[in-house]
């Protein structure tokens, strides 16, 4: 692993108790602990976190030969891992004990759930007034989807986006790959930064909430104001009849794709036509204004589909990169994890797993100049740290350790 020096990290200090299971919850903690903060997982005792059993996605086997499936992995890193029976009033006073000595709490349970332990803010809360105490939900805390279980797939049809990608007359379109757990995380993270920098300058904690749902429709609010203001639903958008065809994507000779990022389509239109070796319609009276360009998209998007099939995306690439034209390849999944650029940026990290050997993880994507966050530790094996935590940190002896461990209040 990385070996870094704890305390140059931004995070020091901080420790977060996180009760959180599966992506959402688990990848916002993890990014903290990357920064430095101390995580403490509290897991059940049968299992503990149900990615610990996600063994496939995609028909791809992900457990690595240590029994961690590598999503597990990568949500967990840096972190600590107490096995604790909530239900049990000695468990519960452990976590009590924990949050007393913390400065966040971090749960995705369904609506209810924490109360139900006793686990919501207003308990936490009166063992430690400063707490940050962080909530992630999937329809919000209103309404009446408050209590109904989310999933990322779920969360992508409720917010519109299945329609919102396509063409039309499509099927919805399945988004695959977690993308509203990550981008709540980052939603979570967000909140609670905002509110640790409250408490540090008037030492008050408050609650955060933050809902799958309402991350996914702020995501979008490009979509969903264009839907406001034409008091009807964005329609999908043909690829052979875009509104504009500067932004659009073209097959190469090779069958690749390239896709073009013009908005500024005037701007650009003079130098693609060069590029493309098209110069006579630079000033055909069609094309040569923006209008044109999207009243006569079709006519345009066959002439550049023509263009583009008469070479290979590598020769498009090299003419585009002289020209200074906006665009990009289309990449697939493992195109992107071996990209020289990736990697030489630290997107994609390759390190020395105990055990393993060399194996490659997803990098931490905010770079600090002078304090950077980094990869210390594996993700726990269940429970992995009971007994330090309760020993070292809240006071328990170890005939306190064997009494729990008696009554299946603990690991």
């Amino acid at each position: 692993m990385e070996i870094t020096d704890k305390t140059n990290l931004p995070l020091n200090g901080v420790r977060i108790v996180d009760w959180s299971i599966r992506a959402t919850g688990p990848s916002a903690t993890a990014l903290l602990a990357d920064m430095g903060a101390e995580v403490i997982k509290v897991e059940t005792l049968d299992g503990g976190d149900p990615d610990r059993g996600a063994s496939k996605d995609a028909t791809a086997k992900l457990t690595l030969p240590n029994g961690l499936p590598y999503n597990f992995l990568t949500n967990n890193r840096n972190k600590k891992s107490i096995a604790v029976d909530l239900t049990k009033e000695e468990g519960k006073q452990i976590i009590y004990s924990l949050v007393a000595n913390a400065d966040i709490f971090v749960q995705n349970f369904r609506y209810g759930v924490a109360k139900k332990l006793k686990m919501d803010y207003e308990t936490l809360q009166k063992h430690n007034p400063s707490l940050v105490y962080a909530n992630c939900t999937g329809y919000g805390r209103k309404g009446k989807q408050v209590t109904q279980s989310a999933m990322d797939a779920t969360i992508h049809g409720a917010s519109g986006l299945m329609l919102g990608i396509g063409e039309p007359d499509m099927p919805p379109i399945a988004i695959p790959g977690a993308i509203n757990d990550q981008v709540t995380a980052l939603m979570l993270v967000n909140g609670i930064m905002i509110a640790l920098f409250h408490r540090e300058r008037t030492g008050e904690g408050q609650e955060i909430n933050v809902a799958m749902l309402g991350t996914m429709i702020w995501v979008q609010k490009n979509n969903l104001l264009t839907t406001i203001l034409a008091k009807k639903a964005r329609p999908r958008q043909l690829r052979s009849k875009p509104s504009n065809p500067l932004v659009n994507h073209y097959r190469c000779q090779d069958g690749l794709w390239i896709v073009l990022g013009m908005f500024q389509v005037d701007k650009y239109w003079s130098a693609l036509c060069r590029a493309l070796g098209l110069n006579e319609l630079i000033d055909d009276p069609r094309f040569n204004k923006a209008k044109g360009k999207e009243q006569h998209s079709a006519e345009l998007v066959s002439l550049l589909d023509k263009a583009f099939a008469s070479k290979t995306r590598p020769e498009w690439i090299s003419i585009f990169q002289a020209a200074d034209l906006l665009y990009s390849p289309v990449r697939d999944y493992w195109e992107v994890v071996n990209d020289p650029d990736v990697l030489e940026n630290g997107f994609i990290v390759e390190y020395d797993y105990p055990g393993l050997g060399k194996i490659k993880d997803i990098g931490i994507p905010i770079e600090l100049s002078k304090t950077p966050g980094s990869i210390r530790e594996t993700a726990p094996q269940l429970g992995q740290h009971t007994e330090e935590i309760l020993i070292e940190l809240l006071g328990y002896s170890w005939e306190d350790i064997q009494n729990l461990q008696g009554k299946s209040v603990i690991l």
